[in-house]
């Protein structure tokens, strides 16, 4: 019962949870059991992301690359991104070698994205491992 699972994220969010606001946050992303709001979704994730909850961290960096609920902006995306990758998510260590990569929110720097690239893949993130091959790296 997505709706049940709402309100108790609710209640544990509001209490400062971190966890429970970064799962509210993604019931909203995806409108699981709320009608879909991006906004609200960013709100949450923030919440959960400033306790450094890594996964919000995370998902607070895909909200500005994507421009979902905030201004697209590459370089907030890094920011959290990087927090979240210091961490050690996979996701997130992927995402900024992409960055890297590509120039996205950061000067373009094979050697910072093979290094976060190479981070992720070591913990058998797919993407991470397609990235390193595609730019010739073992």
């Amino acid at each position: 019962d997505e709706k049940e699972a709402v309100r108790w994220y609710r209640q544990a969010a509001e209490q400062g949870n971190a966890l429970a606001q970064g799962k509210l946050g993604l019931c909203y992303a995806l409108g699981w059991g709320v009608e879909k709001d991006e906004k609200e979704a960013v709100r949450w994730y923030r919440k959960a992301a400033e306790q450094g909850h890594a996964v919000a961290q995370y998902s607070l960096g895909v909200c500005y690359a994507e421009g979902d609920g905030v201004e697209l902006d590459y370089t907030e995306a890094v920011n959290w991104w990087r927090k979240s990758a210091e961490q050690g998510n996979a996701q997130a260590q992927c995402s900024l070698g992409d960055c890297y990569e590509r120039g996205y929110g950061e000067e373009k720097d094979r050697k910072e994205a093979v290094r976060w690239y190479r981070k992720a893949a070591e913990q058998g993130n797919s993407s991470a491992k397609d990235a390193l091959k595609k730019l010739g790296v073992k």
